[in-house]
């Protein structure tokens, strides 16, 4: 297939190309094609006629987010109406990447494809607005993705990794749940996505329920710290607090792929075991 993957430099992007390696990629990130510029876009499309889409390129900061919706708004949902009439133009099929954030985190059960959206935060919108954009095309595959984690950007893993050479004593939240999604299981399901060109919404994360904190301990001990050093503490207690609300209940059930019968993303901890690994080798 040919297939052009926008984001490219991100945690989601590096794996996408590397599950697309036997495909005819390009693989442009923010500097080589700004989705924000209708031109851009449509001359990037139309120059290489891709046959998909994957569209991971967004600006997922969340809190900075909150201080520049505008800047949030024109990429995550303006870019994303770029890229969908660009797709449209050339018959591709379209893969939007999306985010727990649309919801608000009250529900007390996992949250299924289905459920109605309602974002408390500015990158929750711009990301709902992005949903709706990439919808002009009635055959494009949503992928919804939770608490991200990779061998490339910033995430969580690093950051835990890094303040255990840095404190004795870490603080993480026990009051937000979610699963923990690694990119390097979610490319190559997304390319059986593509091939298999599966319309509809998806929620694509790996197995296994955890807060933030016993999602650090789990990295403290895949590295061999002592998980003993982080402590609980509620989202309240944050200090400073984080300018963008995050959901509590970040669970995505991962109904539409169980129903259609493909594989789910395997355990997260075999995921962190193996990054654990790599991360701390280089």
């Amino acid at each position: 297939m040919r297939i052009l993957i926008t984001g490219a430099g991100g945690q989601v992007g590096h794996e996408l190309a590397a599950a697309c390696a036997t495909d005819e990629v390009t693989a442009a990130d923010h500097r080589t094609l700004d989705v924000t510029d209708r031109s851009a876009v449509l001359a990037a499309v139309m120059s290489t006629r891709p046959d998909a889409v994957l569209h991971a390129g967004a600006w997922t900061a969340v809190d900075a987010c909150e201080a520049d919706p505008e800047r949030a708004f024109a990429v995550n949902a303006l870019g994303t109406r770029h890229v969908a009439e660009a797709a449209r133009r050339v018959g591709a099929q379209l893969v939007y990447f999306s985010t727990d954030y649309v919801f608000d985190g009250t529900k007390d059960s996992p949250y299924l494809e289905w459920d109605t959206p309602n974002p408390q935060s500015v990158y929750g919108r711009s990301k709902l607005a992005g949903e709706v954009e990439a919808q002009v095309n009635p055959d494009t595959t949503i992928v919804r993705l939770s608490w991200v984690c990779g061998e490339h950007g910033a995430n969580m893993v690093k950051t835990v990794l890094r303040l255990a050479g840095e404190r004795d004593e870490l603080s993480f939240v026990d009051d937000q749940r979610g699963h923990p999604t690694f990119a390097a299981s979610v490319a190559p399901l997304v390319r059986r996505l593509v091939g298999e060109r599966r319309p509809g919404r998806f929620h694509v994360t790996n197995q296994g329920v955890v807060s933030w904190y016993e999602f650090a301990r789990a990295v403290f001990e895949a590295a061999g710290h002592d998980p003993d050093r982080i402590r609980p503490i509620s989202t309240a207690e944050l200090d400073p607090p984080r300018p963008a609300p995050r959901p509590a209940n970040s669970v995505l059930e991962n109904a539409a792929l169980r129903l259609e019968g493909v594989p789910l993303l395997p355990d997260y901890r075999e995921c962190l075991d193996r990054l654990v690994q790599r991360l701390t080798r280089s």
